[in-house]
């Protein structure tokens, strides 16, 4: 299959690498060509100069960093996503020449792996159904290590069942547990609340070594307990163990895009006319982290942010 990608980030490279690997004819795009140059040289395949040099790709995938950008590269850039969007979306819209969709054939298949805001993939979905192209959502868990390994997790949802089937070997290639979770959008938001329990369990773990520390307890120590008691979460058995306790702060994962996936929960939250509290307090608490630390830092860091004894972040 001819399959366009594109973002090759840290999560992106990998994946791009296994669809390479697994004999698809692979073309890559990036808003910055020598990432892209370097990455066709590595893995025999193609890199894209502008938004016409997929124009033959049955399948397009995207891994940007919001639902702004992915809009941007798929439909350009309008006035009101233009402000709204970071440089990366600026960047690619100015490469899009108007938008990728412009350029595919009717038919072909669109799959955002990003971590979108489900409402506005709807609406997207829309009006790339009005021009012939399918759309399903497919966000992954599992970070660079499974990224790298690729055993992610994917979502997919879709309102188009054979589209979703032509999609799985592709999906398939990145990660080993695929789940159909419903109509286009919902495996947006089914991601977005995936990690508004992590943000959540990351800052009560947080607190509670903090509290712990100022009363003296050991880190460690605190943690080799809660892992085998009622506390016991993936957080605790290797974000807290792994990163936060030895220092290390390398998840893979910034705190910048964390803080944006609980703002995506608590805005589903509130079109959902739902009161979720727990949920407001977790996105603010995320927000501080980001705008105290930097939203490049990574996300295990936040730790650091919440500490208001801590004198350099």
């Amino acid at each position: 299959m001819r399959i366009g990608f594109i973002g090759i980030g840290n999560m992106g490279a990998p994946m791009a690498g296994h669809i390479a690997r697994g004999g698809h004819t692979v073309t890559v795009y990036d808003c910055d060509p020598d990432r892209v140059s370097r990455f066709a040289t590595a893995n025999g395949c193609r890199g894209a100069r502008t938004f016409a040099d997929l124009a033959d790709s049955e399948l397009v995938i995207t891994m940007l960093p919001d639902g702004h950008v992915v809009r941007s590269v798929m439909m350009g850039a309008s006035a009101a996503a233009s402000a709204a969007a970071s440089a990366a979306a600026s960047a690619a819209a100015d490469a899009a020449e108007g938008g990728l969709a412009r350029h595919l054939p009717r038919g072909a298949l669109f799959v955002d792996m990003s971590s979108s805001d489900p409402v506005g993939t709807r609406t997207l979905g829309a009006e790339l159904a009005a021009l012939g192209i399918a759309m399903l959502d497919a966000p992954v868990s599992g970070a660079v290590p499974r990224a790298t390994l690729g055993t992610l997790a994917i979502m997919i949802g879709g309102d188009d069942k054979a589209a979703i089937e032509r999609a799985k070997p592709v999906l398939r290639l990145m990660g080993d547990r695929l789940f159909e979770t419903g109509g286009l959008g919902s495996a947006h938001a089914m991601k977005s609340l995936n990690n508004f329990i992590a943000a959540a369990t990351f800052a009560a773990s947080a607190e509670a070594l903090l509290i712990g520390q100022r009363f003296g307890l050991d880190p460690a120590t605190m943690f080799d307990i809660i892992n085998v008691s009622t506390g016991r979460s993936f957080i605790s058995e290797v974000v807290m163990k792994d990163h936060v306790i030895t220092g290390k702060f390398s998840t893979g994962f910034s705190v910048g895009l964390l803080a944006k996936d609980v703002r995506i929960a608590a805005d589903l939250g509130e079109a959902m006319n739902l009161d979720a509290p727990v949920l407001r307090l977790v996105r603010d608490r995320w927000a501080l982290a980001r705008d105290r630390l930097g939203a490049t830092r990574d996300n295990a860091e936040a730790v650091k942010s919440w500490d208001e004894n801590l004198k350099e972040l």
